[in-house]
This record gives C-alpha cells, structure tokens and sequence, in this order.
C-alpha cells in the first residue's frame, strides 16, 4: 500500500471517521497483517476496553430436511434420504432439557426448510421449549426461515414475527446472509431469500424491539469487494434500525471427508480453498474498521478453530462464541480439529490466555459475570496487542 494512503487512512481511523467503500478495498489489499490487526485493536479496544464477551448457550437443529440445495451446504438432506431427521416437538424438548446445564442462557435453533412440516410447528416448539427452559433465551430461526414461513403459512412476516415472539423469540439468528452481491448469490444459494428479503425482515424484527446479529460466509467463490459491500449493505440498514449487535464472519468449510451416505454435497469445494488463518484475520480486522456502527464483532470458534479465534481477539474481534457442544451445520462439513465443545472454564482459559479478561453475556449482551483477566505479573501470560 502506498504510505500516503496508509498514513490517510490511519488518520481516518484514529480520528473515528467513517470509512468508505474505496477504504474498505484498500484494506483488504494491504498485505501489512500487523497495521491492519493494530487498527483495528484500536477500534475495539475503544468501544469494548479489554473485553472479550462470551456465552453459554447449545445450538438446537430440529431438522435437516430442507426444501433447498445450497452449494456450500452439507447438513441439508432431502425427505427419505439417509441421515434425515426430523424431531417431534416433545423430542426436541426433551433434547433441549438435557442441554439444561452449566447455567445455561442461549438456546440457538436453526433448521433446514422443510417442505412438508406446517407453520404451527414453529411457534407451538418455541411455546414449549420456553415453558421446559424459561430462564434460557431462545435465538431462533435465519431472515430465510421466515421467509420461508411466509411461503407456508401464507402469512406475513409482520404477524409471523409477532407470533413467534409471543411464543418466546428473543432474537432472530443472523444467517440466510451469505454474500449479497447477486455477481456471487446466484451461484451459492438456492432459495428465494436475498437481500431484499434478509433486509426486509431483519428491519421488522428491529421495529419490533428484537436484537438481531449479521452474518457474512466468506472465503469461497466471493471477492474482497464483495465482502466490503456485503458490510456497507448492513451498516446503511444499522444506520436506519440501529438493531444488529453484532457482526460475524463465518469462515466457508470444506469436506474433507465423504458425508456418512457417501455424498459430498459440498459443490463449490472443487473449485475453492478456505480462507487461510491470515486471510481470516485480515477479514476480522477490515470488518471492524468498517463497522462503526456495530458494537460487537463475534468469532465463532467452531469454524475458524481455537488458535485462529484467539488470534481474532487482537484483529477487532470482541466475542467469542460460545460453548455450543455440537453445532451440525458446520461438524457436517469439516473434519479440520475444531472441538465440539467448549464449556465455561474451557473459553475464560482461552481468553485469558490471549490476553484479555472475560466478561459472560446474555444473548442481549447483558453482562452476567465478570471474570478476572489474565495474571499481568506472571512474565508468561500472553497479553493483548498494545497499541
């Protein structure tokens, strides 16, 4: 990058300017890891401090059948194929309570689109779920699912939501999200839900008072420019709801293995290669910089891996999510290590041990610990980038 630019854009930074798409792709060309992970410490170390915010929660799939072929997507099955799976209420109820342990706060429910399941079973789970667990939140469904509840029940998604939320909803999941850019969409989804779609819903859930994440699958077939417009897309929404939380970054996974029937179904794997550990943090770091409206940027340990994740700490990350224990959407499609469990002692270690003080949340970001941070006089505890 020419030092012109850099020092412009250091200056923008530190002066806390907003960023334009041009920057954006500056950023992204920058192949200076340590500037760019340096910024954007700046930046969260400004609104979070020494911060990193973490949850318990377990992730809750109800069915893998689903009405879609996405090519990235190995969890989905079709009706009658091996491994498809669709629990009874009164199952998934019965799941969800043994998951009831180590004060759990967050149950995370995503699951395919189910061709033949009705509407009522949607809200009628979550009626349940929140009587069997009524002190646990439920962050429930993607902007695809409700669109596709619409399609459905033939309702919309103004009463959908108003339902769902009576029924428990405390937030909406962030996915369905992808990469908006329709030069990149068309190849990797298959279903109607775009940007369009995703924003209008995620803009009424706003309206509604809930509390929404974001989401962005990066490291396949997509460019850096369209990573940047992906962002701007969201923080033009945030500038007029002010609902996301947070942002997430979620790294495209491979097969590197044959699913257990034998089908790989993962279609852009011959054509792609994951994001390296650099290409991650350079994705964290461009996306805080941008973000000036978000407060949170979250890592999600499951897809980047434990070390990669704690990098991402000092690259503008300010959460780690979360204890999980099994998380199929993503164990469905990699075999790369990453551990299907983390509890409450495994992340504060993980934390301190990048240098940072650990702070439990609930799914509204509301504080319910606080935890000593790492022992600064100790000469072998790792500590945070300083700037």
């Amino acid at each position: 990058m020419d030092a012109g630019l850099k020092r412009e854009l250091e200056a923008k930074v530190y002066a806390g300017e907003r960023l334009t798409r041009e920057d954006g792709i500056a950023l992204y060309e920058s192949d200076d890891l340590a500037w760019l992970g340096g910024l954007a410490h700046h930046v969260r170390t400004r609104k979070n401090g020494d911060v990193v915010h973490f949850n318990v929660n377990r992730h809750l799939n109800m069915t893998n059948v689903c009405n879609a072929s996405c090519a990235y997507c190995s969890f989905q099955r079709k009706p009658g194929e091996k491994d498809a799976y669709t629990m009874r209420i009164e199952e998934a109820v019965r799941l969800a309570k043994a998951m009831e342990v180590d004060s759990l706060t967050e149950l995370h429910i995503v699951n395919g689109l189910h061709p033949t399941l009705p509407w009522r079973y949607y809200p009628r789970s979550l009626r349940e779920l929140k009587a069997a667990l009524p002190n646990v939140s439920l962050k429930a469904f993607t902007a695809t699912e409700i669109h596709w509840f619409e399609r459905i029940s033939g309702l919309p998604a103004d009463e959908i939501l108003d339902e769902l939320i009576d029924a428990g909803l405390e937030s909406l999941t962030g996915g369905g999200a992808e990469i908006f850019d329709w030069e990149v969409r068309q190849h990797i989804v298959d279903h109607d839900t775009h940007w369009e779609d995703w924003s209008r819903i995620h803009r009424l859930a706003h309206s509604k008072g809930l509390k929404t994440p974001a989401t962005m699958l990066y490291g396949h077939i997509e460019e850096p420019r369209h990573r940047v417009d992906h962002v701007l897309r969201l923080r033009e929404l945030q500038d007029e709801t002010g609902g996301f939380q947070v942002f997430i970054p979620l790294r495209y996974q491979h097969d590197f293995h044959d699913s257990k029937d034998g089908v790989v179904r993962n279609k852009l794997m011959a054509r792609t290669e994951m994001a390296t550990g650099a290409e991650a943090l350079k994705t964290f770091a461009v996306s805080r910089l941008l973000f000036d409206n978000v407060p949170h940027v979250k890592v999600f340990w499951v897809m980047h891996g434990v070390t990669t994740a704690q990098l991402a700490l000092s690259h503008g990350a300010d959460d780690m999510d979360g204890s999980v224990v099994e998380y199929k959407i993503t164990h469905d499609a990699d075999n790369f290590g990453t551990p299907n469990k983390l509890g409450r002692e495994d992340l504060l270690g993980l934390i301190r041990d990048a240098g940072f003080r650990p702070v439990e949340r609930n799914t509204r970001y509301e504080v319910i610990r606080e935890y000593d941070g790492p022992d600064l006089n100790r000469r072998e505890t790792p500590q945070a980038m300083r700037l």
